[in-house]
């Protein structure tokens, strides 16, 4: 993997990249992640692909300006973020916030994105989880404990977190502005826009996948995606929590790579 850095708009962006292949794949974090959250998968897309992940504006080691941190702020960032990277037609992939953020950005560049991959997107629901809160906690009050706390959770089976994950959590959520960024990204979605019609406007292929132990935003809100976007599959991975390219990456990989693949 290779860091890079890019201005958009004014704020210096980082993200990482691997793979040589013409075909482009950007992959969007959730609240409070970085780049390195797609680390367990990056080996497996960039053998097929040019992977390109950027530490969203707002968090990881990307520039926090004081800002509206809302869906739409986000879209047109990754909007920018593609048009000055020189990507003409992109494979999008986006996780939780990332998901909602993707789906803002195909509805409104249809002829920018081939095809669309949703992992536990945020959007449907609409009240709190015992799980987030315990994220929301572990960002305001970032230590080794609350942050392991809330990692645990986040797998809906109580497995062994990575050391490296949550020390890597607590160090970004201490950076100047992280946190503010943090709260001002809840709100926004707190307050977004009903996402039907967004939903409704996606025309590319679009594959939906779900950990069934999800404990963030259960497997229940699936269904609102899978029935409102025209041209979706859904595929719900088993032992796995909010983030199933962790729990189970050599699997996840194979299942998006074969739908990335396909013609249709």
């Amino acid at each position: 993997m290779r860091e890079e850095f890019v201005y958009i708009d004014g704020s210096k962006i980082r993200y990482i990249k691997t793979g040589s292949s013409k075909k482009n794949l950007v992959l969007i974090h959730g609240i409070g992640a970085s780049a390195e959250r797609w680390a367990p998968v990056m080996s497996y897309f960039g053998k097929h692909y040019n992977v390109i992940v950027p530490d969203l504006i707002g968090f990881g080691y990307s520039d926090k300006p004081n800002t509206d941190y809302t869906a739409d702020f986000f879209a047109r960032f990754i909007a920018s973020f593609v048009e000055t990277l020189g990507l003409d037609t992109t494979a999008i992939m986006g996780s939780s916030l990332g998901g909602q953020i993707a789906i803002e950005y195909t509805a409104a560049n249809q002829e920018s994105v081939n095809k669309l991959v949703l992992v536990s997107p945020s959007g449907a629901m609409k009240q709190s989880t015992p799980a987030l809160d315990a994220y929301i906690m572990a960002a305001l009050y970032p230590d080794i404990t609350t942050a392991k706390n809330a990692f645990t959770m986040m797998t809906g089976s109580n497995r062994d977190v990575n050391q490296n994950i949550i020390e890597g959590f607590v160090q970004r959520m201490r950076l100047p502005n992280a946190k503010f960024a943090f709260m001002s990204t809840l709100l926004g979605l707190k307050n977004a826009p009903e996402i039907t019609t967004r939903l409704e406007k996606i025309l590319a292929p679009t594959l939906v996948v779900w950990g069934d132990l999800d404990p963030v935003i259960p497997v229940k809100y699936a269904e609102k995606f899978v029935k409102e976007i025209r041209d979706c599959r859904f595929y719900q991975m088993e032992n796995c929590g909010h983030t199933p390219y962790v729990d189970d990456p050599k699997n996840f990989a194979k299942l998006v790579l074969d739908f990335l693949n396909t013609n249709k």
